[in-house]
């Protein structure tokens, strides 16, 4: 069956290019951003749980296949991604647990059905639920995005008992309706984005969302799976990355997130440094580690939806 992005809602039709949902804004020109108490600086951790089906290529492979020919099914590269969530997850829930961090967890909808350990383990810890939609495939391959959007809203919901609030796309992947189809679902934040150093609103079709400061710079598959970094460069770059946007903090509020997947940041060769990450960073004065809800609390509440984003009526 040939796959398709149909719009199939025809207020929202072809939706709008990015550009067009926020205005240009130059951090420099803006209004200080300030947090409660001592605090300037918020790390936002984020860790990934996919579902990788054996019956489709896979999402990302370790071992490329003979001849550079894809192959389905692709068991070692399937089997690398299993590893993630039969032990590196395990790895990093041990490393989170023992320094006090709760972070977003965005996944697949599809790990509640099929990883349900992993997941109760997640919602047993209180840590966030976010959607990373139902499967990994890309938005733009789904006959009907709203649906998709909202079967992953509805799974994550009645295995947690609460609606997913944040969501990244599989692949961070958008069509110019997507936005449109998670606002119309309730989602108030999207992680995809890396244009800001600060939470931003975005125009919607219905009613504005948010969109919180995400890093592919301080991105496991960015450095390990795509650039090839030997491991102790996430330590390196991470704090380099932190040095700046910490001494830029004292003027206003950034944000850094720390994006994670348990194949790749639970490998037994990468923990220690994603520890000593970690433990560098939040042992420094007036740096606050929020998962994706605390952060848009805080921030709705300092800078209230703009009127001028409402939709016509």
């Amino acid at each position: 069956m040939a796959v398709r992005n149909t719009p199939n809602d025809n207020r929202i039709g072809k939706g709008m290019k990015p550009g067009d949902r926020l205005p240009y804004s130059g951090i420099e020109d803006r209004k200080t951003l300030k947090m409660p108490g001592e605090a300037r600086m918020i790390i936002w951790p984020v860790l990934a749980l996919e579902v990788w089906d054996i019956t489709r290529a896979m999402a990302r492979t370790v071992l490329p296949p003979p001849q550079g020919v894809p192959m389905i099914p692709d068991a070692p590269n399937w089997s690398w991604h299993e590893y993630g969530m039969r032990v590196g997850f395990w790895r990093i829930k041990r490393m989170l647990d023992e320094l006090g961090v709760r972070p977003t967890v965005t996944l697949n909808a599809r790990t509640c059905l099929e990883y349900p350990q992993v997941a109760t383990a997640c919602l047993d810890n209180d840590w966030e639920f976010n959607a990373h939609a139902y499967e990994q495939i890309p938005m733009h391959k789904l006959e009907n995005e709203s649906a998709s959007i909202k079967k992953t809203v509805k799974v994550i919901k009645s295995f947690s008992g609460k609606a997913p609030r944040g969501w990244f796309g599989p692949g961070l992947t958008q069509t110019y309706t997507t936005i449109d189809y998670l606002a119309e679902a309730g989602i108030e934040y999207i992680g995809d984005w890396v244009l800001d150093d600060q939470p931003v609103w975005v125009k919607t079709a219905s009613k504005p969302i948010v969109a919180l400061p995400y890093n592919y710079e301080i991105h496991d598959i960015v450095l390990m799976a795509i650039q090839n970094h030997s491991s102790e460069v996430f330590l390196k770059r991470a704090l380099d990355y932190f040095e700046t946007i910490y001494s830029e903090s004292q003027e206003t509020t950034k944000v850094m997130a720390i994006a994670m997947h348990p194949y790749l940041s639970g490998a037994a060769h990468r923990i220690k440094y994603v520890r000593q990450t970690f433990e560098h960073i939040l042992s420094q004065p007036g740096v606050v580690c929020w998962d994706g809800e605390h952060i848009l609390d805080w921030f709705v509440k300092e800078r209230p939806s703009p009127k001028t984003m409402l939709p016509h009526k």
